[in-house]
């Protein structure tokens, strides 16, 4: 910036001389132009001025042994804070759950920020290199890295599009493919979600983003959850629905703001007609959907089994028929 100010001041100036040469010539006849000029010593030392501002305009750019350790220095420093500053924020969102997924949806974009502002800190202030040099590295690095890394670079701009379009965010409950489970981490390479067997599987962005993704709660804490259970045709249908009913109403897992709601549908196994109920209610908390799942499953049929609406050997039956179809249905 001085050097573009200085090489201006130091053209004005020189039309400036060369306007007083001119208003000089018009009151004398005894000397010439080119004469008036090179006489005149001011006029001299700007051309000079102007000749050196340019030459020094355009420095020699070189790379040096101290550019590269500082580069190595603050890209070391980068990466602990990086990591350090992720994980407080992992741990803050653990501590306050109630802002666990707002916490949890900032740390993807910290992270990619972050990197940004340290990439930028090593190329321009500490290797500064001109921007031509700039844009013919840039330009040779893209197309050999376009060659050569084809499949990192889908997965890297997918993971792009997922931190700023957000189909989900970290702390959600997504299912892709064959896969269900709570996110753990976006990155710029693979989404990391755990299973419910406590499975950590790393999914390619790529193939996030080229297929459907669902979500069961959407940035909210809470989540509807579904249990299912296959009944007789013949049970009592009123006395079972207030079973399941009052069974999610008074556990310490729902979430009373929304609604509980029981459904009935007639489906027929091994040529005998079943029902088949499903229980759906939402959790104060998407890491109670498995043990709100367990508990209701575990205190319908012992309401049911207690009050004599089922026995033991329905359950055996009905339990061999499921799995005897869904066997047949897959061969």
């Amino acid at each position: 910036m001085k050097r573009k100010l200085l090489l201006i001041i130091g053209i004005v100036t020189f039309l400036t001389m060369n306007m007083m040469s001119l208003t000089a010539q018009s009151n004398s006849d005894s000397l010439s132009v080119g004469d008036k000029v090179s006489q005149n010593p001011l006029v001299e030392k700007t051309e000079r001025v102007i000749t050196d501002t340019i030459q020094n305009a355009q420095p020699e750019w070189s790379l040096s042994f101290g550019k590269i350790f500082w580069a190595i220095i603050i890209f070391v420093i980068g990466f602990f804070v990086i990591k350090y500053l992720t994980n407080f924020l992992s741990a803050l969102a653990e501590r306050w759950t109630r802002s666990r997924l707002i916490i949890k949806g900032l740390i993807p974009v910290t992270r990619v920020v972050s990197w940004i502002i340290v990439s930028y800190i090593i190329i321009v202030d500490v290797f500064a290199p001109p921007m031509a040099t700039v844009v013919a590295l840039a330009a040779s690095a893209g197309i050999a890295v376009g060659f050569a890394s084809q499949d990192i670079l889908k997965n890297t701009f997918g993971g792009i599009m997922i931190i700023f379009d957000r189909p989900f965010q970290v702390g959600d409950k997504i299912e892709v493919g064959n896969y269900y489970g709570e996110v753990l981490a976006i990155g710029l390479r693979t989404v990391r979600i755990v299973t419910p067997d406590d499975s950590v599987v790393a999914i390619p962005n790529s193939d996030i983003v080229n297929q459907s993704v669902s979500n069961a709660n959407t940035g909210e804490s809470n989540c509807q959850v579904v249990a299912e259970f296959y009944l007789p045709g013949s049970i009592d249908i009123q006395k079972t629905k207030k079973i399941a009913y009052r069974a999610a109403a008074v556990s310490k897992y729902v979430y009373l703001n929304k609604p509980i709601v029981v459904v009935f549908k007639n489906e027929a196994h091994q040529g005998r007609s079943l029902l088949k109920m499903r229980l759906k209610a939402y959790v104060l908390d998407i890491r109670y959907e498995f043990p709100f799942s367990s508990e209701m499953t575990e205190f319908v049929l012992g309401e049911l089994l207690k009050q004599r609406l089922i026995t033991a050997e329905d359950l055996d039956y009905m339990r061999t028929s499921v799995i005897s179809d869904a066997e047949y249905h897959a061969n």
